[in-house]
């Protein structure tokens, strides 16, 4: 069952889409993400492109949350360069942001179409590592 509409974050948006405006140069780094943390610090991030399959800016950026001891993240968004907005994640991203924080909300659309959804919405009946793994692995 989905849970009832989040509003979306537009500071969290505006806090993405400037990262990619003023810091994205060239292939390296085509995307920006954001996230907010249960306490409402906003971590930044870009991607790092590389052809061997550098990671995403939603990866780089759950790693600077933890560098900046933000842990719980409650909501992601991605934003791609020369004014793209809003980007979804792809499928490699939602299901490390399922595995990492089942709970969080990502923004996804853009204009009247942009929304917040939770993650579990982005992979119906997905893999969830934590089931598969025995009780003293977990």
């Amino acid at each position: 069952m989905t849970r009832p509409a989040t509003p979306v974050d537009h500071e969290l948006v505006d806090a993405a889409a400037e990262i990619a405006r003023t810091r994205a140069r060239g292939e390296l780094h085509t995307m920006a993400a954001a996230a907010r943390d249960r306490d409402g610090r906003i971590v930044t991030a870009l991607n790092a492109y590389h052809f061997t399959g550098g990671p995403c800016a939603e990866l780089v950026v759950i790693g600077a949350a933890a560098a900046q001891g933000a842990y719980d993240l409650v909501t992601m968004v991605a934003v791609g360069d020369r004014e793209r907005g809003v980007v979804p994640p792809c499928g490699r991203c939602r299901q490390v942001l399922l595995d990492c924080f089942p709970s969080i909300d990502v923004i996804v659309g853009n204009g009247a179409a942009r929304r917040t959804l939770p993650v579990t919405d982005l992979l119906p009946a997905s893999y969830v590592w934590a089931d598969h793994q025995s009780d003293e692995q977990a």
